[in-house]
């Protein structure tokens, strides 16, 4: 069972959130990931309203993204080039691990920090 057909995660931990604007933040932290296209489809957004309507919190669905990221980023130098990611449908098994395996926070938050210093770096390099 994917997170999207899971039963209701946390609806508090959304409830707070309009469902617009969870979507809108959501679609957009997702155009922003490394390796996606960045754009949306329509399957996109109607996965984006159900995880709001699952109450799934918007962090740990922006932690799905950091992990799937740094795993594509951060893999052998040699390995094939990857394809870009073209659906938001990509992040669910992640979204999956992160929820059912009790991922440490603070691992987490060592990843996401790992991914933005390496981001700031290539935008660095670019200049």
């Amino acid at each position: 069972m994917n997170p999207a057909q899971k039963p209701l995660d946390n609806p508090t931990a959304t409830a707070s959130l309009p469902r617009e604007t969870y979507v809108r933040r959501l679609l957009e932290r997702y155009r922003q990931t490394p390796g996606t296209l960045g754009r949306i489809r329509w399957e996109d957004r109607t996965l984006a309203a159900e995880l709001h309507r699952r109450g799934v919190p918007l962090e740990r669905v922006e932690a799905a993204f950091n992990l799937a990221a740094a795993r594509r980023i951060f893999r052998e130098a040699d390995a094939m080039p990857l394809q870009p990611i073209r659906s938001l449908h990509y992040f669910l098994p992640v979204l999956e691990e992160i929820q059912t395996a009790n991922i440490d926070p603070g691992y987490l938050a060592y990843v996401e920090h790992k991914l933005r210093a390496h981001l700031a770096t290539c935008s660095d390099d670019r200049r």
